[in-house]
C-alpha cells in the first residue's frame, strides 16, 4: 500500500538489477513508483521506465546541479516530453547551495522558468532544496507557487518553514534520514505537519534509511520511513501508508 514519491531508478547504480529491484520493491509493499528525471537525459529514461511498469510515473525537469547546461530550447523539450500521460509533475527542480555546481543566479533563473513552465502545463512540482531555505520561500512567494502546487522533496528546512510551505498548498515530503540519530529537526517538522500534507520518499539510490545507512536505497525501504512517522505521531503504520498514498495520488492526479 506505499507510495514512493521520488526516487531515481534510472541512476546507474541500478544498471545491474533494476528490473530485480523494481519486482523486490513490489513484493515489499510498494504499490506506486514516481521515478524523477533531473536534466534531459534522465527525464526520457523516466518516462521509459514509467512506460515499462504501469505502476512507475514519471516527472520531468532540470535540477539546479544541471542549470548551467540550459537553453532556450530546454523548456520546449520538457514540455513536449511531458505531453506523455504517464509524467505527473515537473521536477526536480530547485536550488542546492551546498555544492553550487551552477551558479546561484543561474539556479533561481531556471528554478523560475520551470516553476512558470509548470504553470502553463498545469503539472505541480517537485522541489529540491538544500541549503536555500530563505530564496525557496522567497521564489515560492514571487511565483504565487499555491497555484502551481507541489512538493518540497526530502524536507530540511525547519518546522516554521514546513508550516509556510503547507499554507502555500505544498506538501512536504519525508525521507530516510528522518530515521537518523541526529533527525531532530526533522522529527519535530512531522510532528507538526498534518498527515493529509505529507508524503514519503526513498530518494534511491540515495538516502538510505537506517539501519541500512550506507547501503544502495531502494523503493522498498520506504516502510522504513513510514513506521518512523508513525512512531513520531504515535498512529499506526498503515494509517500512515494508507494516508501518504492517497496524499500522493491526489497529487499527481493518479486515479
Amino acid at each position: 500500500m506505499l507510495f514512493d514519491t521520488h526516487a531515481h531508478l534510472d541512476d546507474s547504480r541500478f544498471d545491474e538489477d533494476r528490473d530485480e529491484i523494481i519486482r523486490r520493491s513490489r513484493q515489499d509493499g510498494v504499490e506506486l513508483i514516481l521515478n524523477a528525471g533531473s536534466n534531459i537525459e534522465t527525464s526520457v529514461k523516466s518516462i521509459a521506465l514509467a512506460g515499462k511498469y504501469e505502476f512507475i510515473y514519471a516527472s520531468v525537469g532540470v535540477h539546479p546541479h544541471d542549470a548551467s547546461n540550459m537553453d532556450g530550447e530546454t523548456a520546449a523539450v520538457l514540455a513536449a516530453l511531458a505531453e506523455n500521460k504517464k509524467v505527473r509533475a515537473i521536477g526536480e527542480i530547485g536550488l542546492d547551495y551546498h555544492y553550487d555546481l551552477s551558479p546561484r543566479d543561474v539556479q533561481k533563473q531556471r528554478f523560475v522558468e520551470q516553476i512558470e513552465l509548470a504553470r502553463q502545463l498545469k503539472l505541480p512540482v517537485i522541489v529540491h532544496d538544500r541549503e536555500a531555505h530563505g530564496d525557496i520561500m522567497d521564489i515560492f512567494k514571487r511565483t504565487r507557487i499555491k497555484e502551481v502546487g507541489g512538493v518540497l522533496h526530502s524536507f530540511s528546512g525547519s518546522t516554521e518553514m514546513a508550516v509556510e510551505c503547507i499554507k502555500m498548498g505544498l506538501y512536504i515530503s519525508i525521507s530516510g534520514p528522518v530515521t537518523f540519530n541526529n533527525a531532530r529537526k526533522t522529527m519535530e517538522a512531522v510532528k507538526e505537519v498534518p498527515l493529509d500534507m505529507l508524503l514519503i520518499e526513498t530518494d534511491s539510490p540515495y538516502l538510505t534509511p537506517a539501519p541500512h545507512r550506507g547501503k544502495r536505497n531502494y523503493p522498498g525501504y520506504v516502510k522504513l520511513v513510514a513506521e518512523k512517522i508513525a512512531d513520531i505521531k504515535g498512529i499506526s503504520f498503515e494509517e500512515v501508508a494508507q494516508q501518504t498514498k492517497e496524499n500522493g495520488k491526489r497529487l499527481f492526479g493518479i486515479e
